[in-house]
């Protein structure tokens, strides 16, 4: 039940990223008004998201090998650690971290950018909705995490062993946070394209961001090296 959950939330998390997407280039101009909403649609796409990982882990913490990526990259005696990390250790569940890496920077803009000029904020969180509806599709259409597998086998395969060490199991999601990170950076630039907003103000504005993903993909290479 708690794959389907998590099938679920991830599918309604695309949902709501396409109606954001859409609604926010087309009514933008509204300012605080249109950018409220998307504000609660940010953080409604990190809470799904969140759901579907959480999912995907219990899965593999549990030694659930009725879903076939916990059958295909675990084993029911590896270490707590290993078992966590194979959950991307693997196209389909590193899908899932970089959606919900890509949702919890657009809900960080959402909950702290309230200083931002609406209609800024409205394109911003317009195209990190477009990012996430675009990678959530791809995931839930061509590379789906959450497949079944029946009937279910008593081991899983395990984990590749090149993986299995303590700084490859760190070095991805630090890798990642760098990398998807810098989506925000590319939001403000649409966002400053479309609205004529590119000046002092916005360079000011998307240097945190810019400087926090920066951060993470330092330590992610440091880690991988």
């Amino acid at each position: 039940m708690t794959i389907e959950l998590g099938h679920f939330a991830l599918i309604l998390a695309f949902t709501i990223a396409t109606v954001s997407a859409i609604g926010g280039f087309v009514f933008w101009r509204s300012g605080q008004r249109v950018a409220l909403v998307l504000r609660q649609g940010a953080v409604l796409q990190f809470i799904l998201v969140a759901v579907a990982f959480g999912a995907l882990i219990q899965a593999f913490v549990t030694s659930d090998f009725s879903l076939l990526l916990a059958a295909s990259h675990s084993h029911s005696l590896k270490p707590l650690i290993f078992k966590i990390s194979g959950v991307w250790g693997n196209h389909e569940g590193s899908m899932v971290l970089w959606i919900l890496i890509l949702v919890a920077f657009g809900a960080m803009v959402a909950a702290f950018g309230r200083r931002l000029p609406g209609d800024l904020l409205a394109l911003v969180l317009a195209t990190q909705s477009l990012l996430t509806a675009a990678f959530a599709g791809f995931s839930i259409f061509t590379s789906n995490p959450f497949a079944r597998l029946v009937p279910a086998p008593l081991e899983g395969n395990d984990l590749n062993p090149v993986l299995q060490d303590i700084g490859l199991a760190i070095h991805p999601p630090l890798l990642y946070a760098g990398y998807v990170g810098f989506s925000i950076c590319f939001s403000f630039a649409v966002a400053a394209l479309v609205s004529g907003r590119i000046d002092q103000a916005w360079a000011r504005w998307v240097r945190p961001w810019t400087m926090l993903s920066w951060t993470f993909l330092t330590l992610g290479i440091a880690m991988g090296s």
